[in-house]
């Protein structure tokens, strides 16, 4: 694989779904997909002092760090705590539409104002040696995104921006949910393969509704640079990311299947539980390990039912393959 390709298929950051036991269980399944954090909020980090939301493990790597936020000086203060703690690339969210990110006057809200936006990007980059990236929508509410997309992106252009992860969505600030906003808003594939054309300096990627790793290839196949895939590589982790290395990366090393995954995961979560952590908030990231396989909703079960028990520890995992492979094998006994 070619130095600093991993942005050709990375996995989204989402909230409450991205923490580090996530972005570790990942990390077992592919080598080289570029994986994000939750979106930490810069008030957060500044005014809060709460550094241990960038806590994360060296094995995560290749990995970035998603900021939420308005104001330049507090983003460019939260930009070089990002940096410091160890993350490479630093990504300034411009799509979320939730209510509470839009309170905070950050997010999807930014898109009108591309200016801001510009001036935030050109304050972290001048705080630290980070990549400074930014993940927007095509637009939001009424403006016109065959219209306001390419000023945006002329604006990051000329703050020193070179990568763009593209939401190919509008967001709908009034009106829809952020879960209706990940789905209603059809989907514009054409305008973002346009803006690659109009701004081939750029490395853009796509995101929003890309379900299988075909489908990610195809459109790297069409001239896109990276692929971002969202809430399928979460509930079909392995379909996502167990050929990526061969597949997008060129990697001819051996991959893992999903239950060497699992053995590959026991030395963490051993780790994990001895500094306190509950099994649970490990294994909730690995329920859709062998979705669409025989035995996927037994080891579901078995893993949703027992893990959250206290003192629960790796035999919980046996217990859920003993549970998959029992429901996997057919009955083949004799009858009375």
């Amino acid at each position: 694989m070619k130095k600093n390709q991993s942005h050709r298929l990375s996995i989204a950051p989402m909230m409450d779904w991205t923490d580090r036991h996530c972005r570790f269980f990942h990390r077992q399944l592919s080598r080289h997909s570029l994986l994000y954090t939750e979106m930490v909020t810069a008030p957060a980090l500044v005014r809060g002092g709460a550094l241990h939301l960038l806590e994360h493990s060296p094995a995560e790597h290749p990995v970035a760090l998603q900021l939420g936020g308005s104001d330049p000086r507090e983003l460019a203060q939260a930009a070089q705590l990002g940096w410091q703690a160890g993350y490479p690339e630093i990504n300034l969210n411009c799509g979320c539409p939730s209510d509470r990110v839009q309170s905070g006057s950050f997010g999807a809200v930014l898109m009108e104002h591309p200016a801001l936006v510009g001036e935030i990007c050109a304050a972290m980059i001048a705080a630290s040696p980070a990549e400074v990236t930014v993940k927007c929508r095509i637009g939001v509410d009424d403006q016109i995104p065959q219209t306001i997309l390419p000023v945006f992106l002329e604006t990051l252009s000329q703050a020193g921006v070179r990568r763009v992860i593209i939401h190919a969505r509008k967001a709908w600030l009034q009106g829809l949910s952020p879960k209706d906003n990940r789905e209603i808003p059809p989907l514009d594939y054409p305008l973002v393969l346009a803006m690659k054309a109009a701004f081939p300096h750029l490395h853009i990627s796509i995101n929003g509704g890309i379900t299988s790793l075909a489908q990610a290839c195809a459109l790297l196949d069409q001239g896109l640079d990276g692929v971002m895939v969202g809430r399928a590589a979460y509930q079909r982790p392995a379909d996502i990311l167990q050929d990526a290395d061969r597949l997008i990366f060129g990697d001819t090393g051996p991959g893992r299947d999903a239950f060497a995954v699992v053995d590959a995961m026991r030395p963490y979560i051993r780790q994990e539980l001895s500094k306190g952590v509950r099994l649970a908030s490990i294994t909730r990231h690995m329920l859709g390990l062998f979705a669409g396989k025989p035995g996927a909703r037994a080891w579901r079960r078995a893993l949703s039912e027992h893990a959250h028990r206290a003192g629960a520890g790796t035999e919980v995992l046996d217990m859920a393959l003993d549970a998959l492979h029992a429901s996997a094998t057919p009955d083949t006994a004799a009858p009375a």
